[in-house]
């Protein structure tokens, strides 16, 4: 874990504490600030990484030290099923470190891009503003499979080894993924993974370390990005 990640989960835990200290009404907070379609936090989010992650065109990393996505939301982070096992994927107080690795997802629909939210897989979001942009943690529970940042990166951090799927990550997301659909958009779905034409169900994607992923929904197709981990200790 980098020094970066490390200071801001130390700041994230702390908000957590006061948020559990401070009863009902801090827990009605901290919901309030998860990413939703209809709070200000999602707009607010939106804006920042919009003007985080570019400048005169030049790319900026986020608090992951991966550059953060450009574009819309994909979906809202606030429809992640809230505390129930969805395909073996539980929500536990504290995060499961001893199977942790990364994956990268970047999707584009027509061809533009759009933004993996922060806060997927977590209940009870809260959110730590850093130099880089806003970093999410969680106050009552994190599922195996979730999202810190705006860049793109999936966190795999289960108890066990396991090899979880693209389809788990949108299951427990509450978003659809097929073939012809991911999350709110729909056309027929053209995947990447580590640059080479992926040719079965994108739900079948397995998470494995360090993989890009791309998807595609409808035309124009773009051409596939491996991300680098250099540097992140991601």
């Amino acid at each position: 874990m980098n020094a970066r990640r490390a200071l801001i989960l130390v700041s994230l835990a702390s908000a957590a504490l006061l948020a559990a200290c401070g009863g009902s009404s801090a827990s009605t907070s901290s919901q309030a600030a998860a990413p939703s379609s209809a709070s200000s936090t999602s707009a607010t989010m939106s804006a920042t990484t919009a003007a985080s992650s570019t400048t005169a065109g030049k790319t900026h990393l986020g608090p992951e030290g991966i550059p953060l996505e450009q574009g819309p939301e994909l979906a809202p982070a606030g429809t992640t099923t809230q505390g129930a096992t969805v395909d073996g994927v539980q929500c536990d107080p504290s995060e499961q470190v001893v199977y942790h690795i990364h994956a990268h997802l970047q999707v584009y629909v027509g061809g533009q891009p759009r933004t993996l939210p922060a806060a997927i897989g977590m209940v009870g979001p809260v959110s730590e503003q850093t130099p880089y942009g806003p970093f999410y943690g969680a106050t009552q529970c994190y599922y195996f499979l979730h999202t810190h940042a705006t860049d793109g990166i999936i966190h795999i951090e289960s108890p066990t080894q396991r090899i979880y799927t693209l389809g788990n990550f949108f299951d427990e997301w509450n978003q659809p993924l097929s073939g012809t659909q991911v999350a709110g958009d729909k056309g027929k779905v053209t995947a990447f993974v580590n640059d080479k034409p992926w040719t079965k169900s994108p739900r079948d994607i397995p998470l494995l370390p360090h993989e890009s992923i791309q998807l595609d929904v409808g035309k124009p197709t773009v051409a596939p990005h491996e991300i680098s981990f250099a540097g992140t200790n991601l």
